[in-house]
């Protein structure tokens, strides 16, 4: 007999042998039916994998991302069985899961509009098939007999296995995989092919350009239709297209990757970066501002000269290598070097809007979301081992303060110790126990990511969720053992020794301050809270007649700190409020004959597009002024 321990903590008998999904049968229904894959003792296993030890047990289902990934992954392999069945001279490549979905590489003639339609057909005809996923494990040799028609499965199987291999089946269609998989094909509800692209193989521009074909899936025709309809809302709300619409930002073709941010798009800028420098002033940060360009010797040191180096972009200053900073941690340590440090200016926290370059390819680009140039509010604290609980808790309040202001719900990953890393196991340990005391001082629910830290120490990572449900990953907090040492970094403890070591803590609440933007455009839609929105009143004289007195309404706004505009365009005043809302301008004042002889403004939801009345210029004032500095939502 073994011991199956599950998640509640309960633990079971059963006999050596025992698959999960005989496992499963002694569980509430709602959970053997929605079971996709099971855990055993942190792998994921298929549901017909036998048991042959005691060990933890869990049954994930779609709304997990192991879930999700499985069930993409599977579904990936149903989308190649199709394109195989109508296409046989089609060469496999690769077909993973995604963040959001899955692709399979294949080398054949381009598809149009048609072929997709009669791929999702023949997906459709396999998922009604309820073909078994059929794992086994074979020699080498053997694979190579099975693929000897597919070029690309035949390198993998020369560079990247062993001398066993595994394989899994449906109907007539195999593949080389690790799994695991669906019990069946039948478990996907719907495919829906979502693009087409091109991609290197192996992502080698001096390879092959395959056909990349990006899909999704689902377990229910609901979730697809709201998927879909999600989709269609996210278009909508592409920064892209309200950044321009706008006129708050651009990426241009004489500097892919690198953005522009134009006049209205520097007002959200700096008024972000104000409530940051207010904020951090009060938690106690100092703050610099460190050279982008610095020596090869700095880079060496640091170890991003030899393990990031495809990544960085590099210049030549007096016959010197020098690179241009993909991070800006290295600097920040040289302002602490700067001088001799005592353990009573421990805990020292410095913040930097640091500018940093990273090379993307071109491919991946996208707005203000992938970029080759960005801010990051960076800060980071040095301290000693004592302080690193209470200097994460901080950092937390931080973090929840400026989320709620923009309204966003978040949830909380913690990563532990990977296989390669740096310093020893009880260091390790002391530090991951300190952030999960911080965190459960806070009251965080958050999930653990077994092995996923940096190499230098272990991690927690804040994921924002906005208005369509997606989630980002913003805001981190990294413990670093690595380069303290890398730097030779030392303090005068308490007891007079001059060579402690300090820790240091890495962290950023908006990320990446473009990025951040990008997210917000989209998450409100252009329509910004007032504090941030770029112009937050529009004037309209209902025709030039009432011009003069439109002047004295936006100069009456304009001194009272309010950021208005006056439309005095010779255009009609239909035309005139059509302008505002697309600009997303919340308050539309409107002035005329009425409103000149009251003394008074008639003003518009810009927002709501709906009409609120007559009202006085200093009730205007007053509940803006209000709005403004309550950030209100």
């Amino acid at each position: 007999m073994i011991k199956i321990k599950f998640p509640d903590g309960s633990v079971d008998e059963f006999k050596e042998g025992i698959t999960p999904k005989e496992i499963a049968e002694k569980l509430p229904s709602s959970i053997r039916k929605n079971a996709l894959v099971a855990k055993f003792n942190g792998k994921l296993i298929d549901l017909n994998e036998k048991i042959k030890k005691d060990g933890e047990f869990d049954l994930l289902d779609f709304n997990t991302k192991e879930g999700r990934e499985t069930f993409w992954h599977s579904s990936s392999h149903v989308l190649a069985q199709a394109v195989k069945r109508l296409y046989p001279e089609a060469k496999l490549a690769i077909g993973p899961p995604i963040e959001e979905g899955f692709y399979y590489d294949f080398d054949f003639l381009n598809i149009g509009d048609e072929d997709i339609k009669k791929i999702e057909k023949a997906c459709k005809q396999i998922i009604a098939e309820n073909l078994q996923f059929k794992r086994k494990v074979v020699s080498k040799e053997e694979a190579q007999r099975i693929f000897i028609n597919e070029p690309y499965k035949l390198e993998l199987i020369d560079d990247l296995y062993g001398e066993t291999i595994s394989i899994y089946e449906q109907g007539e269609f195999v593949d080389l995989c690790r799994g695991p998989h669906l019990e069946s094909t039948g478990k996907i509800g719907v495919i829906k092919i979502t693009r087409l692209a091109g991609a290197y193989w192996r992502g080698d521009s001096k390879n092959k350009m395959l056909t990349r074909i990006y899909a999704i899936s689902f377990p229910t025709e609901k979730e697809m239709k709201e998927y879909l309809e999600k989709i269609e809302e996210a278009k909508k709300r592409d920064h892209k297209k309200i950044g321009k619409e706008m006129e708050l930002f651009d990426v241009k073709n004489e500097g892919p990757g690198f953005p522009f941010i134009y006049p209205k798009g520097m007002i959200i800028w700096n008024e972000l970066l104000d409530y940051w420098r207010q904020e951090h002033k009060k938690a106690g940060y100092q703050e610099i501002k460190t050279p982008i360009i610095l020596s090869r010797e700095l880079w060496e040191i640091s170890g991003h000269w030899d393990h990031y180096k495809d990544n960085m972009y590099f210049t030549k200053i007096d016959s010197r290598d020098f690179a241009i900073k993909p991070m800006n941690c290295p600097g920040c340590i040289l302002v602490f070097k700067s001088k001799k440090h005592s353990y009573k200016e421990l805990p020292l926290r410095i913040g930097e809007i640091g500018l940093v370059h990273r090379h993307e390819l071109s491919g991946v680009l996208n707005g203000l979301f992938r970029v080759r140039s960005f801010h990051q509010d960076d800060a980071h604290i040095f301290c000693t081992e004592e302080q690193i609980e209470s200097e994460v808790v901080g950092v937390m309040k931080l973090v929840d303060k400026f989320y709620k202001v923009f309204g966003f719900e978040y949830f909380v990953e913690l990563s532990t110790m990977p296989e390669n890393h740096i310093g020893t196991e009880a260091t390790w340990e002391m530090a991951t126990n300190k952030l999960i005391s911080a965190l459960n001082k806070q009251g965080f629910d958050y999930k653990i990511n077994e092995g996923e830290g940096a190499f230098y120490g272990p991690k927690i990572d804040f994921h924002i969720k906005d208005s369509l449900g997606r989630s980002w990953q913003c805001a981190t907090i990294q413990v670093d053992f690595s380069m303290p040492e890398r730097f030779d970094l030392t303090y005068v403890s308490e007891d007079g020794r001059e060579d402690k070591r300090p820790i240091m803590i890495h962290r950023v609440i908006y990320g990446s301050l473009e990025r951040f933007i990008g997210i917000l455009t989209e998450n409100f839609a252009g329509k910004f809270p007032l504090w941030l929105a770029p112009v937050q009143a529009e004037i309209i004289a209902v025709s030039d007649s009432f011009n003069d007195y439109a002047e004295k309404v936006r100069d009456a706004l304009d001194e009272a700190g309010i950021r208005v505009e006056l439309n005095s365009k010779s255009e009609t005043i239909g035309k005139k409020i059509r302008e505002a809302l697309l600009q997303r301008v919340k308050y539309i004042v409107v002035v005329g004959k009425t409103e000149e002889e009251n003394n008074t403004i008639n003003l518009r939801d810009g927002y709501e597009n709906k009409v609120i009345g007559e009202m006085k210029v200093e009730s205007l004032i007053k509940q803006m002024k209000e709005e403004i500095a309550e950030k209100r939502l």
